[in-house]
C-alpha cells in the first residue's frame, strides 16, 4: 500500500516541533503513516481547548489541535518504552473524539467524568480501511491498540501520572494558559523515569523530588482553569448549542465524529433557525461571564461540575518511591489549596439562551 505523505511535522507550529522535539529527540517516522490516515487527520480538526478558542472569554495563543495532543501522547509513550504497540494505542486513545470534545460529554450529562464518548475507539480503527492495513502489515492486532488503558505508562487512573496526563499539562501550559516555557518543560521531563509503585506496577515518576516539588507548583496553577466558572459556561453553552443543532435536525450525533469544529461552526452560522444563530455569534462575542449563588432569570444561567483533574506522582527518596505529598510541605499545600477552591453555584452568560429539547 502506497500512502502519500504530508509529512505532518511540517504543518505544526514551529513552538510545537521544538515541544515534540523534547517529548521524543529521535522522532519515529514509522508513525508518520498512522497520522496520515484519514481517522486521525479528522481530530486535526478539532481542537484540544474543548471549544474555547471559540469565545472572546479566552485568548488562545494559537491552534493545538487534538491530533497534536495524540502524537504528544505517542511520543511520550515511545520515549520510555520504545513499543509499537503501546504506542499507537498512545497515538489513537483520542481518535473517536468529537467535535467540541469533552463539550459533547457536558450534553450527554457526564461533566464531572468526561467518558461518554469513548466507547467508539475500536470501531472507528476497525472501519479503517488504510489503519487496518498498516496494523495487519506491521502484525498488529486491533486488540492491542485499541484500549491505551491496558498499557499503564499511557493512562491509569488519577492521580498517578501518565503519557496522556503528561502531554495535557505540558500543551495546556504551553498553549492556553502559559504557565510554561519551552525550557522548564525539558527541565520536568528530563527527570522522569520509570518507577515501581506502592502496588508494584512501573509507573512513570520523578528521580529527584524537588524536581517533582517544582512541576506539582506549576500544574497545580492550571486545574483551576479547568473547572472554572468560564471553562464550565463555554463548555455547556457549546453543548446547548449542539444539542439544540441536533433536536432541530440540523446536525446529527454522527456528524460530531465526521466533521472538523470548523465545518460545524460552518452549519450553525447557516442554519435557518435564526435563534440558535444569533446565539451562538452572542456568545463567539461575549468576554466575561457571570457567577451567582442564586439562579438568573432572563439570562443564559446554568450549574454544572466539571472534572477535576490533578496529579499526585511518584517521586524518588531516599532510596525508596513514595507520592511527593507524602514527603514535601509545599506540594501537600498546593495539591490542598486546589481541592479548598470554591466556585458560584450558578454561572452564564449575559444574555438569555434556552436549549431546545428533541420533540
Amino acid at each position: 500500500m502506497i500512502i502519500k505523505m504530508k509529512n505532518y511535522l511540517y504543518t505544526i507550529n514551529e513552538e510545537v516541533r521544538e515541544y515534540f522535539k523534547i517529548l521524543s529527540p529521535e522522532f519515529p517516522t514509522w508513525l508518520l503513516e498512522y497520522i496520515d490516515t484519514p481517522e486521525m487527520q479528522r481530530i486535526n480538526g478539532t481542537s484540544m481547548s474543548c471549544g474555547t478558542d471559540y469565545s472572546k472569554v479566552f485568548n488562545i495563543r494559537y491552534w493545538y489541535s487534538n491530533l497534536d495532543h495524540s502524537v504528544g501522547v505517542a511520543l511520550i509513550v515511545w520515549h520510555f518504552t520504545h513499543d509499537k504497540k503501546q504506542t499507537l494505542a498512545g497515538l489513537f486513545h483520542d481518535i473517536a473524539t468529537p467535535t467540541f470534545k469533552h463539550c459533547i460529554d457536558f450534553m450527554n450529562g457526564d461533566s464531572e467524568h468526561q467518558e461518554s464518548t469513548e466507547e467508539r475507539t475500536e470501531q472507528i480503527i476497525r472501519d479503517s480501511k488504510e489503519i487496518m492495513e498498516l496494523l495487519h502489515r506491521d502484525g498488529i492486532k486491533i486488540e492491542e491498540v485499541s484500549d491505551y488503558h491496558i498499557y499503564p505508562i499511557a493512562d491509569n487512573d488519577t492521580p498517578q501520572l501518565s503519557a496522556d496526563r503528561f502531554e495535557y499539562t505540558f500543551s495546556s501550559g504551553l498553549v492556553f494558559h502559559r504557565v510554561w516555557e519551552l525550557e522548564t518543560i525539558k527541565e520536568i521531563y528530563d527527570n522522569v523515569s520509570v518507577l515501581k509503585n506502592e502496588n508494584g506496577d512501573y509507573k512513570l515518576g520523578f528521580n529527584d523530588w524537588k524536581i517533582c516539588e517544582k512541576y506539582i507548583h506549576i500544574i497545580s496553577k492550571l486545574w483551576p482553569e479547568w473547572i472554572s466558572d468560564k471553562d464550565r459556561t463555554v463548555m455547556q453553552f457549546l453543548a446547548d448549542i449542539v444539542k439544540s443543532m441536533n433536536a432541530k435536525g440540523y446536525l446529527t450525533i454522527d456528524d460530531l465524529y465526521n466533521l472538523s469544529e470548523k465545518e460545524v461552526i460552518e452549519k450553525i452560522l447557516n442554519c435557518e433557525d435564526n435563534y440558535i444563530k444569533e446565539n451562538f455569534i452572542k456568545f463567539q462575542n461575549a468576554t466575561s461571564v457571570y457567577g451567582s449563588d442564586t439562579p438568573i432569570e432572563d439570562k443564559y444561567c446554568i450549574s454544572v461540575k466539571g472534572k477535576r483533574r490533578y496529579i499526585i506522582p511518584l517521586t524518588k527518596y531516599n532510596n525508596s518511591v513514595c507520592r511527593i505529598n507524602e514527603i514535601s510541605k509545599s506540594a501537600k499545600n498546593d495539591i490542598d489549596e486546589y481541592f479548598n477552591i470554591k466556585h458560584f453555584k450558578y454561572t452564564g452568560f449575559d444574555f438569555n439562551f434556552k436549549a431546545y429539547e428533541k420533540a
